[in-house]
């Protein structure tokens, strides 16, 4: 599970942040202990992990992208990767919990699902997140992967009103074609809900859309989070030239 196949450092007087793939357990803990501290105590989600770290069954099976501040060390910002091969041994891909992923069950021989991202809050910028987005990018490229999924989550603490008005709003634009469609196990009741608040895109899925990822289809309620989780794919063929420079070197 453990590997250092990517591992980016940038300049320091560009930046103060650097990546790599966690070697070893106890760096992955450092990634669950930041993922604690942002969703557990941050958003409140009720989370399976102890002694104040977030841990479930597809952490072992995943390797962990670690941004890090140059000068501390500080673990900052993670995303956890699951590619083909441990998908296999996991049983399956996390987000088939939440949608049913039958139309797109023929790429995973190809794809690579992301979750569990989160920024540090005192680093959250858009220079960390380039940190994130260009880690995975080389990830992908170097093993030859052509398509990222995950899910991308909008706060229900309004009741899910937020998250209805988002959707009816992106899935003008960013749909995915029918053939990429999933379809929620426990979908949020839209037509119940208002569909004319002007409610902000979160920064992660405004910036995949930005890149050229569709939205998959109507969005699933994830009761531990309480968030409205919709579907997410980026094809690497299909990333905006205006960015591809930033991730793809």
């Amino acid at each position: 599970m453990f590997r250092t196949g990517i591992e980016q450092e940038i300049n320091p007087s560009q930046s103060r942040l650097y990546t790599s793939i966690a070697r070893n357990q106890a760096e992955v803990a450092e990634a669950q202990r930041l993922r604690y501290k942002v969703f557990a105590e941050e958003m409140g989600a009720q989370l399976s992990g102890t002694d104040g770290l977030d841990i479930d069954g597809f952490d072992q099976f995943c390797d962990h992208l670690l941004v890090r501040e140059s000068e501390t060390h500080q673990v900052i910002g993670t995303y956890r990767i699951l590619n083909p091969h441990n998908a296999a041994q996991a049983g399956g891909h996390y987000s088939a919990g939440e949608f049913d992923l039958s139309r797109i069950s023929h790429l995973f021989d190809r794809t690579v699902e992301v979750g569990r991202a989160c920024v540090h809050k005192d680093h959250r910028n858009g220079g960390t997140i380039t940190m994130l987005w260009a880690g995975l990018a080389k990830y992908m490229l170097q093993n030859n992967y052509e398509y990222m999924i995950g899910c991308g989550s909008v706060s229900m603490a309004d009741g899910g009103h937020a998250a209805a008005s988002l959707y009816a709003v992106l899935k003008e634009k960013y749909l995915s074609p029918p053939e990429y469609r999933v379809f929620p196990h426990n979908r949020v009741p839209i037509e119940a809900l208002r569909q004319d608040i002007d409610a902000e895109i979160p920064p992660l899925i405004k910036g995949y859309l930005r890149l050229g990822a569709y939205i998959c289809g109507e969005p699933a309620w994830d009761a531990f989070f309480n968030t409205a989780d919709m579907l997410i794919m980026l094809p690497l063929s299909r990333i905006n030239k205006r960015y591809a420079s930033h991730f793809l070197k």
